[in-house]
């Protein structure tokens, strides 16, 4: 009989134990090998496109910023290049990060939320330089100060004017866009990309900023400055030592003569030589009711006591046409501290006893100084000084807006120290046109008191001793509100108030009181008014802990409630407005009166939607 043969098969233990035929190994391993090269090609592609995406940004951020500076400093040309390149960087960066790897990838949960945030972005930048910066570039003049500024402070009108529709449409696309870039979503894990994505946000609501404010200037602007003739307005020089609602006491005053894009100053006076023999103005009764018993439209020296700074100016404007019968086109209003930035762009002036006034000095010469440099004991002698420290802020005044209309060598430091003191609220502007006052009312120029709903806490110091003791005056203002349940909420603004009037003997004219007030010299005296959300109602107002006198009164729909307080030399004073307001819409609004001091002011208020 024949044997039975068996075949034998060879085996080979696998690395988990299994037994795989040799063949079958074999494959497994080329298709690992295949694997192992074709994930280290897509890392390695990875890898590079990153590089490349981040070299274009790169790329696109500093020929955007180029593009900025060469417009503003006068090189359109080179500003009109680097737009056009950042432009080519921006889009090659959005084809590489919306391919199909880097689409897939985003789409992953959890893992992708970093590569989305990075496409969404790169979305905001190529807008940011095809939709804004490019179009931008191509207004030239409007957007370059060495070119809309020349010799002697003429503004060149026409240009601007015709720049005019090309930068509201570049405005809003340029808000819309900084809307976009706060809706792209956050890098999850890797916040440096969350760092980038704030950068992203804060430099798209700058561009958005400056093109509004552009825009605004060419559409206003050019009639303003008389392009379509004569324009004339009321410029109050107010001193900030002794507060009011709008900044601070009006110590003089001069009018502008603008005419085809140059403006003179012209009629400087003091407010002693405005008579108070004039009809009253009536702005309403709610007006009436706040502030009548001070005369304020009689009266220049209590003219602005309201913070709505349209109701100065119609004042002015009502006072200077019974004094003159001259009719302004409206009012502008600066302080100490603006001027101070001025001169830090324009350089010093000089007096003619060759003192020199430059952007360290100003203010604490004509706010501290100069009351000191100019006391008196008797009564004649304060009328006679008071007379003669007017004439020195009046030439002062002068001998800046002298400069300014002068050879300028840097209009973007100068428009740069005015854009300064606009958003402290240290310029104020009103027109008596409607169409101007119009958009002016909606912006920080425009310093009005808005009439909707929204959340708002505006704390208001008016001097009520006719001193000059706000100079040493800080400030501290907390807003807090709770949260958005239910249809009214509590809230609470607290105010602290320092008086930091160093230890020495003043002047009566600087640290006495008058109206017969009883306090030791030295003490501020003020009447303290809170201008609280519309719907409003106080349920408490305490200064130190004990319950306080409150005067109230309404104020174009805003409830007001103002409370006389004393802060004694070097002390602070705490007041407390407990309030019940509706829960309503919007971001909370603190707007900062113009003082000489930078105060702190605090917002916990969270923001409810629509």
């Amino acid at each position: 009989m024949g044997t039975n043969d068996k075949s034998v098969s060879h085996v080979e233990d696998s690395p988990s134990g299994d037994t795989v035929p040799g063949p079958a190994r074999r494959r497994r391993r080329y298709v690992l090998a295949g694997t192992g090269v074709l994930a280290l090609a897509v890392i390695g592609w990875f890898g590079y496109s990153a590089w490349d995406v981040q070299h274009d940004l790169t790329g696109a951020r500093d020929n955007a910023q180029l593009a900025k500076n060469s417009l503003l400093g006068g090189d359109t040309e080179g500003a009109r290049n680097a737009a056009a390149e950042a432009v080519t960087q921006a889009e090659n960066a959005q084809v590489s990060l919306h391919s199909a790897p880097w689409r897939q990838l985003a789409g992953i949960p959890g893992v992708g939320a970093p590569f989305e945030s990075i496409q969404r972005m790169s979305d905001v930048v190529v807008g940011l330089t095809r939709d804004v910066l490019a179009p931008a570039v191509e207004t030239g003049t409007a957007l370059s100060p060495g070119d809309l500024i020349s010799d002697g402070g003429k503004v060149k009108l026409q240009p601007l004017r015709e720049a005019a529709p090309a930068l509201k449409q570049t405005s809003l696309a340029a808000r819309a866009l900084a809307n976009q870039a706060h809706q792209v979503p956050g890098a999850g894990y890797l916040g440096p990309i969350d760092d980038v994505r704030s950068e992203l946000q804060n430099q798209t609501d700058d561009v958005a900023k400056l093109l509004e404010n552009t825009a605004i200037g060419a559409d206003i602007l050019p009639a303003m400055m008389g392009a379509d003739g004569p324009r004339n307005y009321f410029m109050a020089f107010q001193t900030n030592a002794e507060a009011r609602g709008t900044g601070g006491l009006v110590g003089g005053y001069g009018i502008i003569r603008a005419n085809d894009g140059e403006a003179q100053v012209d009629t400087l006076g003091k407010n002693t030589e405005v008579s108070y023999e004039h009809q009253p103005l009536d702005l309403g009764s709610d007006f009436n009711g706040l502030y009548g018993s001070y005369n304020p439209s009689t009266d220049i020296r209590n003219s602005n006591l309201s913070t709505h700074f349209p109701y100065a100016g119609q004042i002015w404007q009502s006072l200077w046409a019974q004094e003159s019968g001259e009719q302004v086109d409206g009012a502008i209003a600066t302080d100490p501290v603006a001027l101070s930035y001025v001169l830090g762009a324009v350089g010093p002036v000089t007096m003619p006893d060759g003192e020199v006034v430059d952007a360290g000095n100003v203010v604490e010469l004509t706010e501290s100084t100069a009351y000191i440099r100019y006391a008196g004991v008797s009564d004649t002698e304060i009328v006679a000084n008071n007379v003669a420290r007017k004439t020195y802020l009046q030439t002062i005044a002068a001998k800046v807006v002298e400069k300014m209309t002068g050879n300028i060598a840097s209009p973007q430091l100068l428009l740069d120290a005015i854009g300064k003191a606009v958003s402290e609220r240290r310029i104020a502007v009103w027109s008596a046109h409607p169409e101007e006052q119009a958009v002016l009312a909606g912006t920080p120029l425009g310093h009005t008191v808005p009439e909707d709903d929204a959340p708002y806490a505006s704390v208001v110091v008016n001097n009520n001793a006719g001193n000059k003791l706000d100079y040493y005056l800080t400030r501290e203002i907390d807003y807090t509100a709770e949260t958005c349940t239910g249809d009214t909420r509590t809230s609470e603004v607290t105010v602290r108030l320092t008086n930091n009037l160093p230890a020495g003997d003043y002047p009566r004219y600087v640290a006495g009181t008058y109206n017969n007030r009883q306090v030791p010299p030295g003490t501020n005296v003020a009447m303290i008014s809170l201008l609280a959300t519309r719907g409003a109602k106080l349920d408490k107002a305490t200064v130190n802990g004990r319950p306080a006198f409150t005067v109230n009164g309404n104020e174009l729909g805003h409830p007001v409630f103002s409370i006389p307080t004393t802060v004694p030399r070097g002390e602070t004073v705490e007041l407390r407005y407990a309030l019940t307001e509706p829960t309503v819409p919007g971001a909370a609004r603190v707007p900062v009166q113009p003082l000489v001091d930078d105060p702190k002011v605090t917002v916990n208020v969270p923001a409810c939607g629509d």
